[in-house]
């Protein structure tokens, strides 16, 4: 008894443990958005880019702030180190060609100090000053740049949900009605009033429509766990989302917006080239300070002690104050001209920069253009496939009549099936692409 007990105490406990890790979400749009910014690895780790660019800042600051190193060395002559000097140079009265051995120094010796530094000029600790905030800003506009495109890949996955969801929908609905016509269809068959060509041609599209909603579950199921690694979470938790294709598409449907200005710096690519062509600018500045002179100063205090025993904790023990200042001044001369090769290596590249600065903002001109272009025909694109779709339901009703009046043949009404079923399918996808279009031109003009 007491044995079933522990086991059914640890299975509740895993059970527990299983429900915490897959958590229950119900988001709308936004809210998805708001998760995934939150919560996605990728901007995650920027995030923690930033923390790590900020502590690099750091670094670079304290470089040119008050240093103070300690150290303690201790020192045993186990065979001192003898050094030979000539014979008579302490007693004349030797050979001269007598060569002397002595040995300097204690048995025992020991030191401890302070050494405080502080740099007082350097040109390149300027320079690298304004480089680390350039780099600081640097993964800043990374971390923007990621929540950019995360929000657009969030605004895609959603709406493949939903766009599966909604495809299924219209699949069952179409099974369903067809499921009808073709048993009505065999009746009429076994009667002997149409020909059997009539049910195949309606065994094809049934079979055709079974395939297809199979396919469809299977892509749902695709892009449900897509949706969830973009947002961050397990992909075996419980999603739901609240949105309504059709209700995401009207709420974009934005006419305006193609019509504003375009105003190249607000986009973030093109504060990154930017922050690059300015990062190549400070490289320059940085080798063309290294001509000049640094300067730097150092203030050391300690003390020291000898002994030919180790007695160095003994109070009584003397020790010796000591204590000196100096200053250090560095002046490039003659680098054989190697200074000036890297000065023009970097003059280089930061005409490199310029250049990929005019590229980026003639592409990103461009591809506004592009963008633009195409959220206005997904607008236009939406309202042919909506007319399209009245158009083929109409047209798929009326075959449906005559061939059920033996009017129209099977391969009429199939025609006019194919032709629903891709209006359907187009007129989905133009709500979609709506949706998406919208997003990637929203990207591109910084506006979330």
């Amino acid at each position: 008894m007491k044995y079933k007990f522990i086991s059914i105490f640890l299975m509740l406990v895993s059970i527990s443990k299983a429900q915490d890790k897959q958590q229950n979400y119900t988001f709308s749009l936004q809210q998805a958005i708001d998760h995934a910014l939150q919560h996605n690895y990728s901007a995650i780790n920027a995030g923690r880019d930033i923390e790590s660019a900020k502590q690099k800042k750091w670094e670079t600051t304290a470089a040119g702030l008050p240093q103070i190193n300690g150290g303690v060395s201790y020192l045993n002559n186990i065979d001192f180190t003898l050094q030979g000097v000539k014979g008579n140079a302490f007693n004349p009265a030797l050979d001269p060609n007598t060569i002397s051995l002595f040995a300097f120094g204690t048995k025992q010796s020991m030191n401890s100090s302070l050494t405080l530094s502080q740099l007082l000029f350097d040109g390149s600790y300027i320079i690298a000053l304004q480089a680390a905030k350039t780099y600081l800003k640097f993964f800043e506009n990374a971390k923007q740049k990621t929540n950019s495109e995360i929000r657009e890949m969030v605004i895609n996955s959603y709406g493949n949900v939903l766009l599966a969801e909604e495809s299924i929908a219209i699949l069952e609905k179409n099974k369903t009605i067809l499921a009808k016509t073709l048993s009505d269809t065999q009746e009429t068959f076994k009667n002997g009033l149409i020909e059997e060509e009539n049910v195949e041609q309606l065994q094809i599209t049934s079979a055709t429509i079974k395939s297809n909603l199979k396919n469809t579950n299977r892509l749902l199921d695709i892009a449900y766990k897509m949706l969830k690694f973009t947002l961050g979470m397990d992909i075996n938790s419980e999603l739901k989302l609240t949105d309504k294709l059709d209700t995401l598409t009207v709420s974009n449907l934005n006419m305006a917006l193609i019509q504003n200005e375009f105003d190249v710096k607000n986009n973030i690519s093109y504060q990154i080239a930017s922050n690059f062509q300015e990062q190549r600018s400070l490289e320059l500045r940085l080798q063309k300070s290294k001509a000049l002179p640094t300067l730097a100063a150092a203030f050391n205090f300690g003390y020291n002690s000898f002994a030919n025993d180790f007695s160095f904790f003994d109070s009584k023990q003397k020790w010796n104050k000591y204590s000196n200042l100096g200053v250090s001044l560095s002046v490039p001369i003659f680098s054989s001209f190697g200074r000036s090769a890297k000065t023009q290596q970097a003059k280089i590249a930061f005409e490199q920069a310029k250049t990929q600065l005019s590229q980026t903002e003639q592409q990103l001109k461009l591809g506004y253009e592009k963008a633009k272009s195409e959220y206005a025909f997904s607008i236009e694109e939406y309202a042919t496939s909506k007319s399209n779709l009245n158009l083929a339901e109409r047209i798929e009703k009326k075959q449906q009549i005559k061939f059920t009046e033996g009017l129209s043949s099977s391969f009429d009404f199939s025609e006019a099936q194919r032709q629903l079923y891709t209006a359907q399918q187009n007129y989905l996808q133009s709500m979609v692409n709506i949706i998406n279009k919208k997003a990637a031109l929203e990207k591109l003009t910084n506006k979330n």
